[in-house]
């Protein structure tokens, strides 16, 4: 696995990419579970939604790793 990707002569490490990916499928998947109200159900819905992003971003870069 490449630790860089050039991207138009900027070296952006992979795990960079991999962040925003995850954040725009978390966001995408935040304002879903907003809509229909699974987080009404949290104890705690600031630390369901980092630990969405969390489980997001750890899946991401291990699927990544792995290739």
């Amino acid at each position: 696995m490449p630790v860089e990707i050039d991207i138009f002569g900027f070296f952006a490490p992979i795990l960079l990419l991999v962040l925003l990916g995850s954040a725009v499928v978390f966001v995408a998947l935040d304002m879903f579970l907003a809509k229909i109200g699974v987080y009404q159900f949290a104890w705690h819905p600031g630390l369901f939604r980092v630990a969405l992003f969390v489980v997001l971003f750890c899946g991401a870069s291990l699927l990544v790793q792995k290739a």
